[in-house]
């Protein structure tokens, strides 16, 4: 058979089935938190392996809006990979002026220093640099003119910049996060900053909407709304706020996916009876069916390279929903 489905080992399907829980619970908390709120994410667990680093007060912060040594700090500290030391008593300083015995004292191996300036034009000047404080050395530094309104995201920028010079990896705390959020009988669905704040409702409904998705390039986002009174599929364009319904057949259309290069959606349609995965141009064209089974194929998701979409089923013997991947890209 051309294409065949292939059933995932058990244990790895349990596997699934815990981060599949993982993320709704997510989700889950989202919705429940008031709307002035931002997350609090705790994380625990791999202390002895932590970064310490300490993150000075950036010099003449004090009259901003936003606080960005304490952006910073927050950004790090949620990853569960650094240990923040106190800064207490040490201020801000230019490299030449640092006393790197005090900061070895206190056990820091890192070191973040930065200063603020009023520009003539209303912007502000923003600087900083990041230092080892062992070797006595520079490992990086950046800068730049930004408005009060673009303050977090620079320090959200500046944490990328730490993260990935201390990890070797790329920081991601300049993401955004999509949501819904229910309060009284309105829902709204919320794209803000990876860490809650900024949020912003895209659309706002006395109907339910279910799973965002982001495109690739984080311009677009793919949802399912129940305002025509049944499940459709939109494509929102975050920068003009159009939308259109991609996928609007007969019966349910629920569980966008989209293709790693953002041409496609996988998509739950039941528009032959129960609900089967099918492919989608990102404009609402050229339907074809992926799926044909007598079971409930549902929430496909795509490998990396495009060619596979991994999906839940209840098609194999025993009750139990497991996971199965389909070649929708044959191999060049």
């Amino acid at each position: 058979m051309k294409n065949p489905d292939l059933y995932l080992y058990p244990d790895m399907a349990a596997r699934m089935r815990n981060f599949l829980y993982c993320a709704v619970m997510f989700l889950l908390l989202w919705v429940s938190v008031p709307l002035q709120a931002a997350l609090n994410i705790e994380i625990f667990g791999g202390g002895s392996n932590k970064i310490p680093i300490a993150i000075a007060p950036f010099n003449g912060e004090r009259g901003l809006p936003q606080n960005i040594s304490a952006i910073v700090s927050a950004d790090l500290e949620r990853t569960g990979l650094f240990k923040l030391v106190d800064p207490m008593g040490l201020g801000s300083q230019e490299p030449e002026q640092i006393r790197y015995l005090d900061w070895q004292g206190r056990g820091a191996s890192a070191l973040v220093v930065g200063s603020t300036s009023m520009l003539p034009d209303g912007r502000i000047d923003i600087r900083f640099r990041l230092l080892d404080v062992v070797k006595q050395t520079q490992l990086t530094g950046f800068s730049g003119a930004v408005t009060a309104e673009q303050l977090r995201a620079f320090a959200h920028r500046i944490a990328d910049i730490v993260y990935e010079t201390l990890t070797g990896e790329p920081g991601a705390f300049s993401t955004r996060i999509a949501f819904v959020k229910k309060q009284g009988s309105q829902y709204a669905l919320q794209v803000s900053d990876y860490d809650g704040f900024n949020a912003r409702s895209l659309i706002e409904y006395t109907e339910p909407i279910i799973s965002p998705a982001w495109s690739p390039d984080g311009g677009r986002i793919a949802y399912t709304s129940f305002e025509k009174k049944k499940p459709v599929v939109y494509v929102q364009t975050l920068a003009t706020r159009e939308r259109k319904a991609v996928a609007n057949f007969k019966g349910s259309n629920s569980a966008p996916a989209w293709s790693p290069d953002g041409s496609k959606l996988a998509v739950v349609l039941t528009l032959h009876g129960g609900s089967q995965i099918y492919l989608i141009n990102a404009d609402g064209s050229g339907l074809q069916r992926i799926s044909q089974s007598p079971g409930i194929d549902t929430e496909p998701s795509f490998s990396p390279d495009g060619r596979w979409l991994m999906f839940t089923s209840d098609r194999g013997k025993s009750a139990d929903t497991v996971c199965w991947y389909r070649e929708v890209l044959p191999k060049d």
